[in-house]
């Protein structure tokens, strides 16, 4: 027996339709907000800004800050020889941790 194909996640278009009907904005308005939210996001997760923005309910984004690794010795599982492996500069990666009220959504 073949599984049931999984639906689809909505598209960018079909959120903007769901939002502007549930809340009787247009989809420019719609489109204006979610550019705006985009806006702030962006200015908080600069160097500049906190390093963190929440959105309420959902979740929080984090910037974590990764520091450099120098040359270092590690052993090649291939051949059990130990080589150098290249350093990495130092980095920052972003985090999305779920609040309590979209875990318990899911």
């Amino acid at each position: 027996m073949a599984k049931a194909a999984a639906p689809k996640p909505p598209t960018k278009t079909e959120i903007f339709a769901r939002i502007a009907e549930a809340t009787s904005l247009t989809k420019k308005d719609v489109d204006a907000v979610f550019r705006a939210l985009t806006d702030e996001i962006a200015k908080e997760l600069s160097t500049s800004g906190s390093g963190q923005f929440t959105l309420p309910g959902l979740a929080k984004i984090l910037v974590q800050h990764q520091d450099a690794k120098p040359k270092r010795k590690v052993r090649n599982p291939g051949t059990g020889e130990m080589q150098w492996a290249d350093p990495k500069p130092a980095s920052r990666k972003v985090k999305v941790r779920p609040l309590k009220a979209l875990k318990d959504m899911a």
